[in-house]
């Protein structure tokens, strides 16, 4: 199990993208954001190459793999078109999640345990081109075991259900969380997570055993509006390592 300091953070970029598209315009410039991530502390760079590209594009893609000096985490759905691209790509790492197109941001873990011929396609051509492959998945046995079932690398588990209680509601979650963290263990998968992680809530979810890289976009690039980016990530370092 990693020690605590050992625990990284992978910077979700997505919404420097969005605040770009809302204009159609070039400002802000997504690779100085990722250079301004990775000088704050953060171990990789992760951006989700959604089917209807609402803020990140292709190009953007290409961009970050050829530039940055950490791991790319691509965000993808299970869609051919989108496996083409990663393929072509070659990111480090590819996460699985699920895509709707009306949703505001990823709702809920990939079913693996309802799709297993399709995810295991996925997951042994993006393996075949040297990509390390994790499924974003709920705290739920059937999925745990579905991913080991298809051959991933990882899980990350989603935090949403326990970033969005009540403090006092949490305790529960968490036992979930660490659970799944543990059978996953068992199952021989490494394990991340993240989605809804902010920097109140984040401390528990980096002390869960086995835990090696949280994925965090939305809270920091929100406290990047009034500290810089390289600082607010720096502060979610301090808190994910302490």
């Amino acid at each position: 199990m990693p020690s605590k300091n050992q625990i990284k953070l992978g910077l979700n970029i997505d919404h420097v993208a969005t605040v770009r598209q809302a204009r159609g315009a070039s400002e802000p410039d997504l690779l100085k954001a990722a250079f301004c991530g990775i000088s704050g502390g953060a171990s990789g760079i992760t951006v989700h190459l959604r089917e209807d590209r609402r803020h990140i594009q292709d190009r953007d893609v290409f961009e970050l793999k050829k530039s940055i000096s950490v791991p790319l985490n691509l965000e993808m759905s299970i869609n051919p078109e989108i496996v083409k691209i990663a393929c072509r790509i070659k990111p480090e790492k590819a996460c699985l999640v699920p895509e709707r197109r009306k949703e505001l941001t990823t709702e809920g873990g990939l079913d693996a345990s309802g799709q297993v011929k399709q995810v295991s396609k996925v997951v042994k051509q993006l393996q075949r081109n040297g990509i390390i492959v994790s499924l974003f998945i709920d705290p739920i046995q059937k999925q745990i075991a579905a991913a080991a079932k298809v051959g991933a690398d990882y899980i990350e588990l989603h935090t949403g259900t326990y970033a969005n209680r009540f403090a006092k509601k949490r305790k529960h979650e968490l036992a979930r969380l660490k659970e799944s963290a543990v059978m996953a263990h068992f199952f021989g998968l490494g394990i991340n997570a993240g989605h809804g992680l902010n920097y109140e809530n984040v401390i528990p979810v980096a002390g869960l055993p086995y835990m090696e890289e949280l994925n965090i976009g939305h809270s920091i690039i929100a406290r990047a509006v009034f500290v810089g980016i390289k600082n607010a990530v720096s502060e979610m370092c301090s808190l994910i390592r302490k």
